[in-house]
């Protein structure tokens, strides 16, 4: 579903990790996670139930990392905030980690009431716009057309028809420019310098910030604690490989960040452990693609594989992110030369071991 965005239903037994604060913040506190790091939390709706956000001090006022979902309940969670726990004081310019409306959905009401600069790598900014646009255009029929092929009937087409451009609903409207981010970037936040390490496979160019002073690592969706960020294929590129992608940014990340960072996550607890989670996380998608390729002895549709993907049941609610995993799964195999996709006569798509 070209709107889905959240973190995925992959779940796998998880490396005992170490957490080291008892609590998390409560709405309008902030924590002290490092010398001039603040820890915030923003409200979702969902399972989630919030983003963490993170405060730099610099100067005289505060860099903010990643926004919350757009709304006049974040909104009225960030004046609670900056009244109580950030001493009113301004915001010097905004980061965010990657283009999903949860963290970049309050970006544009943030850089417009403080009158300051959006920091971003250059494809999230450009995709995040192209999805906007979308809101309130009806479905191509290039994306139904994707979806029947993956197995889909009349009923969920037509759930998706009546769901499609809904990403901008969770966005205030973008700042028109911005300044770049890439990878190895060293840029100044206050105090410290601060390192960019660029992954994808969950999103096109999401942007980790790294301070090897505080040892620190802002981490957003692409190393997660106790979830695997959703890794998927959208219709607006059916044969992307995004699972090898995202495999080989967290092997990538593993040599450029050192374990014994605090990994400040876009959800659940900032954590130690950071070489163990990536190896657990690439481990777990490597175990699915071997139950995978053994299924697919026998043909099968995306719709048919989900029982070796998912411990969950795959509801309407889900369908689209579950598609998208596992159509990730089967183009990688594809891509490893151990699947082959063949299309029948009314357009469905059969994957099966090579």
């Amino acid at each position: 579903m070209r709107d889905g965005f959240e973190e995925t239903i992959v779940e796998h037994p998880r490396p005992k990790l170490v957490y080291p604060f008892e609590r998390g913040p409560r709405t309008g506190e902030a924590l002290d996670v490092a010398p001039g790091v603040k820890w915030l939390r923003m409200p979702l709706g969902g399972s989630l139930a919030f983003i963490n956000v993170w405060a730099i001090r610099e100067g005289e006022g505060w860099a903010i990392v990643d926004t919350g979902m757009g709304g006049s309940e974040t909104m009225q969670a960030w004046r609670e905030a900056f009244a109580q726990s950030l001493g009113g004081l301004p915001v010097t310019r905004v980061f965010v980690t990657h283009m999903h409306p949860d963290h970049i959905g309050m970006a544009g009401w943030l850089t417009r009431k403080f009158d300051c600069r959006l920091w971003i790598t250059r494809l999230e900014f450009l995709m995040c716009h192209n999805l906007a646009a979308d809101t309130g255009r009806e479905a191509p029929e290039d994306a139904l057309r994707f979806y029947r092929g993956a197995g889909w009937n009349e009923e969920q087409i037509e759930t998706y028809r009546a769901r499609f451009g809904g990403f901008g609903k969770g966005l205030h409207a973008l700042p028109a420019s911005f300044q770049r981010l890439s990878d190895d970037d060293e840029i100044q936040i206050g105090d410290h310098a601060w390192r960019i390490v660029v992954g994808s496979g969950h999103s096109p160019e999401h942007a980790c910030l790294y301070c090897p002073d505080l040892k620190l690592l802002i981490s957003g969706d692409q190393v997660l604690p106790k979830i695997s960020s959703n890794v998927s294929v959208f219709p607006t590129e059916p044969g992307g490989d995004p699972l090898t992608d995202w495999l080989v940014s967290l092997a990538r990340i593993k040599t450029k960040v050192p374990d014994d960072v605090l990994v400040l996550p876009a959800h659940n607890d900032p954590f130690h452990g950071l070489h163990a989670r990536i190896d657990h996380l690439i481990g777990g998608h490597e175990r699915g693609l071997t139950r995978l390729k053994a299924l697919i002895s026998e043909p099968k549709r995306s719709v048919d594989v989900f029982s070796v993907l998912f411990r969950r049941k795959i509801d309407a609610w889900v369908l689209g992110m579950a598609t998208g995993e596992s159509l990730a799964h089967l183009n990688c195999l594809i891509t490893r030369g151990q699947a082959v996709r063949e299309t029948d006569a009314q357009g469905v798509d059969w994957y099966r071991a090579a």
